[in-house]
């Protein structure tokens, strides 16, 4: 049950993360955004960041061994960063319709996949 709830917590962390670190570069196509300065943006991300940190925190904290949680540091981070890929690919693909994936970057992110597998390779 920590290994499902370190992965949903990670989950949600991490879509507060894509939004704060590239949710701003669809501000333009929002009348509401267009007025402000990088100065506001970056207070708007910062806001989204601390959403991420709210969920980052506890995934960490439950899903470290060293907590009682099933997965090592080593794993916690691996299965963080293929996380923050699915995330980031199912938003450039709903967000950014311009942005095309070529197969370097489906081989990438097999290889990605491949790490998750031999980091809980016993």
């Amino acid at each position: 049950m920590k290994a499902i709830g370190t992965i949903g917590l990670l989950v949600l962390s991490n879509i507060f993360m894509t939004l704060a670190w590239y949710g701003h570069l669809k501000f333009k196509d929002w009348n509401v955004f267009t007025k402000y300065g990088l100065a506001a943006i970056i207070l708007i991300s910062w806001f989204l960041a601390f959403f991420e940190y709210i969920f980052q925190v506890p995934a960490n904290r439950m899903g470290y061994i060293g907590n009682g949680g099933p997965f090592s540091l080593i794993q916690l981070k691996v299965l963080q960063e293929v996380i923050t890929l699915l995330i980031f690919v199912a938003f450039s693909l709903l967000a950014f319709k311009n942005e095309t994936f070529r197969m370097n970057h489906i081989f990438a992110f097999i290889f990605l996949v491949l790490a998750v597998y031999f980091v809980f390779k016993k």
